[in-house]
């Protein structure tokens, strides 16, 4: 026991080395000339339009259509939401009821490969509408395109949540990809009635975006269930566009492209290269203090805040799976310097809480448990404090999709969505930030601290801030 007792201390350091190197650097595999990002770095991070500028375009109803001010309203709502679907947060969406106009401005990393920004604007303006048919007949309109003519079963107002997965295709023998809806219970009950009048016959039930046809299948049995699948020649990049489009919601009228342009960065321009050197130098300087002035305390917290840091970036660039990547933008760097200084405060006040025990005169083990015991509840109140008004902030500033938002919509339904990318950010790396410091700066410091304790060379009370006799 008492041996992997001692092992503890390089187990957790080498697991916070290794996630903080994978972190940073990535992990990519290359076939010839492929390369595939396997773990996502730093350089995979989407900055936002104040570091690193982005994409200005303005949106106009097609065919002249004369939009109303609440169908703007709802288009701007609707790309906004598309516009998070992309991992975007850093955004502006406005629209101008006067001119008839939607104004989208968007941040984009030109070294990206995995993002097109004229494919995303394209994406924006779609109308995307969701349709289930009977049959699969077509008709050709004025302008010779072929449009759906069988009768309508579901559209978009009969989905509750679509999100792609994998699902087994008894035909084919495997998994393939597809698309799984969530049906409303109105939805539930057209879908039932739908398949119940279509078992058994010839007559297939067509799935189609816009006028797009997507499958067609045939019904043997009724189904009667809130969940319908959609099946096809998908991958997982073209089921995840269709379930994004489909979360998202229709555009109420169709829109064009009438200007497309690329915009300079504004309080970042130049100087991304000058902000990582200063939090270099910052992060040394931090280092030295915290040894010199607690020592193996400080020597331990560092090693934390290592993975404080490089764990708040993870989850900016997605190196998380289950959290999607974001947007880093200047007030995001901000809430990311503001944990690590909650993250800071916290080591000082154990290692403070350690020099006191030990001058009352408990040996090493008591006072290293009984000093983390006291100083996690001032650690605590410091933090959940913290965390309530990021959230809230998240709340108050997310889009309507995001969850923050919805659950403290009774609170914000007012006045909505407002500057959601830059506060947005903010709270989010601070929210990261913070629940890092609980793992590194407290549990994971703790385990390698109290490990370190284990060693004859390192039971000198010196080494923690206390003195011998």
């Amino acid at each position: 026991m008492k041996k992997s007792r001692k092992s503890t201390f390089f187990i957790v350091c080498a697991l916070i080395l290794l996630f903080a190197a994978s972190s940073v650097l990535g992990i990519r595999t290359q076939y010839g000339d492929i390369v595939t990002t396997r773990v996502k770095g730093v350089q995979d991070i989407r900055l936002g339009i104040d570091i690193q500028g982005g994409v200005d375009v303005t949106f106009k109803p097609s065919d002249n259509y004369d939009a109303s001010e609440d169908q703007l309203s709802a288009a701007t709502e609707v790309i906004k939401a598309r516009l998070t679907s992309l991992n975007i947060n850093d955004s502006e969406v406005y629209s101008d009821s006067k001119s008839d106009r939607v104004i989208v401005r968007f941040p984009w990393q030109a070294g990206e490969k995995n993002f097109d920004p004229e494919a995303a604007v394209k994406e924006l303006g779609e109308t995307a509408e969701l349709t289930f048919r009977k049959g699969e007949e077509t008709e050709t309109d004025a302008s010779g395109n072929k449009i759906p003519k069988g009768e309508i079963v579901l559209n978009g107002a009969d989905v509750k949540s679509a999100k792609n997965g994998q699902q087994y295709d008894q035909d084919k023998g495997k998994y393939v990809y597809a698309v799984i809806l969530k049906l409303t219970e109105e939805g539930r009950k057209k879908f039932s009635a739908a398949t119940g009048e279509l078992a058994g016959t010839s007559t297939p039930m067509s799935i189609w975006m816009d006028n797009i046809e997507i499958s067609a299948p045939t019904v043997s049995s009724q189904i009667d269930s809130d969940e319908a699948t959609i099946t096809g020649s998908f991958t997982y990049d073209s089921s995840k566009a269709l379930a994004d489009k489909i979360s998202s919601g229709a555009l109420p009228f169709k829109m064009d492209t009438t200007s497309f342009k690329t915009i300079s960065p504004t309080m970042g321009a130049g100087s991304l290269d000058a902000m990582i050197l200063a939090g270099i130098i910052s992060f040394c300087c931090i280092a030295v203090y915290m040894m010199i002035l607690y020592r193996l305390p400080g020597f331990v917290a560092v090693i934390g805040l290592i993975g404080q840091v490089t764990g708040s970036l993870a989850a900016v660039s997605g190196w998380f799976p289950f959290m999607p990547s974001s947007t880093l933008t200047i007030p995001g760097i901000a809430g990311i310097i503001l944990a690590v200084g909650m993250g800071v405060d916290a080591n000082i006040i154990t290692g403070e809480r350690i020099k006191e025990e030990l001058a009352s005169g408990k040996s090493l083990d008591s006072a290293l448990r009984v000093a983390y015991k006291r100083a996690f509840a001032a650690i605590f109140d410091g933090n959940i404090t913290m965390i309530i008004v990021a959230v809230i902030l998240m709340g108050a500033f997310g889009v309507p999709s995001s969850l923050w938002a919805k659950v403290f919509h009774f609170l914000f339904f007012a006045f909505g969505a407002t500057t959601e990318g830059v506060i947005y950010s903010f709270g989010y790396t601070l929210v990261v930030g913070i629940a890092l410091n609980f793992l590194m700066g407290v549990f994971c410091s703790r385990l390698m601290l109290t490990s370190l304790a284990k060693f004859k060379p390192f039971k000198n009370k010196k080494l923690y801030g206390g003195k011998t006799k």
